[in-house]
């Protein structure tokens, strides 16, 4: 028998979930269009027509779903709050929008669960996507607005505040790729997109700590461990370069640095927006923050061209003016690895995750004194339920083991994390996929709302309960 991984005392264990993934109710109490909600409702965009209309029905349900977390040990539940719920319009606050998170956090606190709440989890409203979205910079400033607007209802409960969640899906699959909404595809867009939504960060924080000193602060990033097919060969590592560059020191660098990196910059020299960046935006985007959100699910080995080849096409490539989908990543080629994969085809890679959280604390939140939290990790299959509704997912069970075993690795190495958030706790809307990718622990039959605990469910509730994996 394998010796048991015992976790530090505190180490904080939850789970997560998304408001458009699972509140339903997109047209009750005075709840607004969300740019989701625009993009699965057009043709083509998503699996098989579905929208977030119902998703799971949590907005109704969410009494029984605070009481099934109880039930499995969590100690700390990470939710976002519906921008367009909270403000239809982007700017008017909507009470009863509000109200509804006020009771949330009220029951989450009565079951002795800790709210860990995201400002912002991709559902830009609607209206404020039709006056720019994020490639303009006034929706930063909005932005603020609806953290103001948010902690003033919930922050006499709430401490643990993320601003946003992965705002390199955000801006690169929003407004460069058009695989999530609003389903653009301009790469100069996308790079003002993630400048603003760092701006929005950065005067997000300032404000909430100008509210209150004690609030725990930070932001929450996917993060994407790259390695060169051949280590020695410089095309293979200039593609690695290329893909950590845009993946992960875009938004680490100008928030731990102050600044761009200057290579990223040379790589997008002949896309990067003129003007983009004004005087004290990098000062407010390297807000001091409290903690740093990782998100992991897999990693990537690439292939390149060398690196004036990679340069010269991708130069070439630009001066037609055609915007790239795939700005900074061009001449890339991603080297599938014989390793098990989910049902979303990404690789099972938990030495990645080691690797990441060691190198996070090494060159960026270690130096700053800045704890980490692992604020999702998980893995969608396809899951078989037998006639009660149970599904007995050992492979998502042993995903998740195997990824815990590398955290703890990655403790021992020195990393500071202090808590894993497992995404997810029901199924749910997976984004562009629809309802076909299921992620949960908590199995959702969605003709009839049943929720059923999976195997991985109990088993984490265990590990939960006893802060340790045996």
């Amino acid at each position: 028998m394998s010796t048991p991984l015992v976790f530090p005392e505190g180490f904080l264990w939850g789970s997560a979930t998304a408001s458009y993934q699972i509140e339903g109710a997109a047209r009750e109490d005075g709840r607004g269009c969300c740019i989701w909600g625009t993009y699965s409702r057009t043709p083509g965009m998503v699996h098989n027509g579905d929208t977030g209309e119902v998703a799971c029905d949590h907005y109704h349900r969410y009494p029984d779903d605070v009481a099934l977390m109880s039930e499995l040990n969590l100690q700390s539940y990470r939710f976002s709050t519906s921008w367009a719920r909270v403000m239809p319009d982007g700017r008017t606050v909507n009470q009863a929008g509000l109200d509804f998170y006020s009771r949330l956090t009220d029951e989450l606190l009565g079951r002795g669960i800790v709210p860990w709440l995201t400002l912002y989890h991709w559902d830009l409203p609607q209206a404020l996507e039709d006056e720019g979205g994020w490639p303009s910079r006034d929706t930063a400033y909005r932005f603020v607005e609806y953290a103001q607007a948010v902690h003033s209802a919930l922050g006499d409960r709430i401490s643990y505040w993320t601003t946003l969640n992965e705002p390199w899906c955000s801006a690169f699959l929003g407004y460069a790729d058009g695989r999530h909404a609003p389903g653009r595809t301009d790469g100069p867009d996308a790079l003002r997109a993630a400048h603003h939504l760092l701006l929005a960060h950065g005067l997000g924080t300032a404000e909430l700590r100008s509210r209150d000193a004690s609030l725990s602060l930070g932001i929450t990033l996917n993060f994407a461990d790259t390695t060169p097919a051949d280590p020695q060969d410089p095309g293979d590592q200039d593609a690695a370069r290329r893909i950590d560059g845009m993946s992960n020191r875009y938004f680490l660098d100008p928030l731990f640095r102050g600044a761009y990196a200057p290579d990223i910059l040379d790589d997008l020299r002949n896309v990067w927006p003129e003007g983009l960046v004004h005087d004290g935006d990098l000062a407010a985007i390297s807000t001091p923050i409290d903690v740093l959100g990782v998100n992991y699910y897999s990693g990537s080995t690439v292939s390149g061209p060398p690196p004036e080849e990679a340069h010269a096409a991708a130069d070439a490539a630009r001066a037609t003016g055609i915007p790239s989908p795939h700005v900074g990543s061009e001449h890339v080629t991603f080297v599938p690895q014989d390793v098990e994969h989910t049902a979303m085809d990404w690789e099972v890679r938990p030495q990645g995750f080691t690797d990441l959280l060691v190198r996070l604390q090494r060159d960026y939140t270690g130096p700053a004194g800045i704890p980490l939290y692992v604020t999702e990790n998980g893995a969608a299959y396809d899951d078989e339920p037998d006639e009660t509704g149970f599904v007995q997912d050992d492979d998502r069970l042993a995903y998740v083991r195997s990824h815990l075993g590398a955290l703890h690795e990655a403790l021992d190495a020195g990393a500071d994390v202090r808590g894993y958030f497992l995404w997810s706790l029901l199924d749910n809307f997976e984004w562009a996929y629809g309802y076909d990718k299921r992620f949960g622990i908590v199995r959702v039959d969605y003709d009839t709302q049943q929720r059923t605990p999976k195997a991985s469910a109990h088993w984490y509730a265990g590990v939960a309960g006893s802060n340790r994996v045996d």
